[in-house]
């Protein structure tokens, strides 16, 4: 067979059959890609759903597919013939290659477990409070940048990405979104992106959920790249608007029942306290040692997976390490074994839809969450023994589904509202272009203000029969 000429193939359960050109079945075998295959998708979320075991390797391809899908809908793709042709590399063959990187690269720098243990890891900062440093958190989409510009040795990203003509710069550009094409930022990263395309069907597969399900077809079918002020920008027909509305109906249904539902997020959360713990002592790799095994040895970094973190965890609970902190170590307890967790029921820590535009009301109900949690923390310190211990899992950031224009004028950086990369843009026939939440039929449109507010407080089983004996929470 050729290589310069013909690709692999991989078998999807999601999409079938998808074809990998030479550089991305390359890419695949080096050990930062397979890395993947050893992190969950959903953190801890198989506690709940036994079938979420899939990983970041799988739905990193199909994320690939869909940014490839499209770009065949906005009639942006190249031939195949040309897509798998190494010598291939006019312009346009160069950008369907590069987004496919991107996308296929996105979550290269995943931490173990997914998102659950980098919070940790950001809110540690090591390198971010480093003196002389360039301030960036540490998080994984700069250490994937990092391993797309600093690995240029055999095996490694950069170099393969050179040697087949391809410019490491660009591709990380492309996957923290800042690249000079709007289309390209939008493809992979906005209220309807590839990403988000492919985890909703996956994640639904596996647990074996429907709130994931949208018709993907008809969504492909629709989309279409228009100009405004000389930028091409992608927008969806409106003749898909209710698949549209599915699929954001979809996420909010997605991100409430499994993400942030209470039955598998208490276990993400009390890795997260673990991995702090960890952090601050050393007993697991830190932001600085994992750039070091990036660019000096790649097969210790291959190393840094799930079944490192839970090792260490059962680690550290067996030889002692943690009897000094008892609070951890039940918390260790409870994560190895999925049980000895509960969710703290109270007024305070109900899921609320928030008016995206009311800053002043939702602070006050953050602030009373705050303070019940302070409330709590300060009894068990007078009340408590070493062994209990509340973990609050309070949102860091707003989850919003469709942003206000309100909101996109406030925070965005463009004049112009359409050339802004996140909010869904729907066109029409005779040219206009409106921003989703413009859309007066559109029922999304009277929701588009609406942001989820979902707090989590959870508690070992003992401090939670103390809180309730105190009266301090219901039973």
């Amino acid at each position: 067979m050729d290589v310069t000429k013909k690709g692999r193939v991989v078998f999807d359960p999601i999409y079938g059959f998808i074809k990998l050109t030479p550089v991305e079945y390359e890419i695949i075998h080096s050990p930062f890609y397979q890395r993947l295959r050893w992190i969950k998708q959903l953190g801890f979320s198989f506690y709940v759903f036994p079938g979420a075991e899939h990983s970041r390797f799988g739905h990193s391809i199909g994320v690939m597919f869909n940014a490839h899908r499209i770009l065949q809908s906005c009639s942006r793709a190249v031939s195949d013939e040309d897509l798998m042709d190494i010598n291939c590399l006019s312009k346009e063959a160069i950008y369907h290659k590069s987004l496919r990187i991107g996308a296929l690269l996105h979550d290269l720098g995943t931490f173990v477990f997914s998102h659950t243990t980098e919070s940790a890891y950001i809110t540690f900062g090591e390198t971010t409070n480093s003196k002389g440093g360039k301030g960036l958190q540490d998080d994984h989409e700069n250490l994937g940048s990092f391993i797309i510009k600093n690995t240029d040795y055999e095996g490694g990203i950069t170099h393969i990405l050179k040697k087949y003509g391809l410019d490491p710069q660009t591709i990380s550009d492309l996957v923290k979104g800042v690249d000079p094409s709007i289309l390209a930022n939008q493809i992979l990263h906005s209220e309807i992106d590839c990403d988000r395309m492919d985890y909703l069907l996956r994640d639904a597969h596996y647990t074996g959920l429907k709130y994931g399900a949208y018709d993907r077809d008809y969504l492909l079918h629709h989309f279409e790249v228009r100009k405004v002020d000389q930028h091409d920008i992608l927008t969806i027909r409106h003749n898909a608007l209710h698949c549209v509305e599915d699929f954001l109906m979809s996420r909010f249904a997605w991100y409430s029942q499994v993400i942030r539902s209470p039955r598998g997020s208490k276990y993400d959360a009390i890795a997260e306290k673990i991995t702090f713990h960890f952090l601050e002592k050393g007993y697991i790799y830190r932001y600085s040692d994992l750039l070091d095994m990036i660019a000096n040895d790649p097969m210790k970094f291959y190393g840094f997976n799930d079944s490192y973190f839970i090792s260490l965890v059962q680690k550290h609970y067996s030889n002692g390490d943690l009897d000094k902190v008892p609070h951890i170590k039940d918390m260790a307890l409870t994560l190895l074994l999925e049980r000895g967790a509960k969710t703290i029921n109270c007024s305070e820590f109900k899921q609320i839809l928030f008016d995206q535009d009311k800053a002043t009301e939702n602070d006050k109900v953050v602030k009373k969450a705050q303070a019940k949690v302070k409330e709590l923390e300060e009894y068990l310190q007078k009340n408590g023994s070493p062994e209990d211990w509340i973990l609050p899992d309070l949102p860091k950031k707003d989850i919003i589904y469709v942003k206000s224009p309100k909101a996109i004028a406030k925070n965005g950086q463009k004049s112009n509202l359409l050339l802004e990369r996140d909010p869904v843009k729907i066109s029409y026939d005779n040219g206009d272009i409106k921003l989703l939440a413009d859309v007066e039929n559109s029922v999304i449109s009277s929701l588009h203000k609406k942001m989820n507010y979902t707090p989590n407080v959870f508690c070992s089983m003992k401090t939670h029969e103390r809180l309730v004996k105190a009266g301090l929470i219901p039973g």
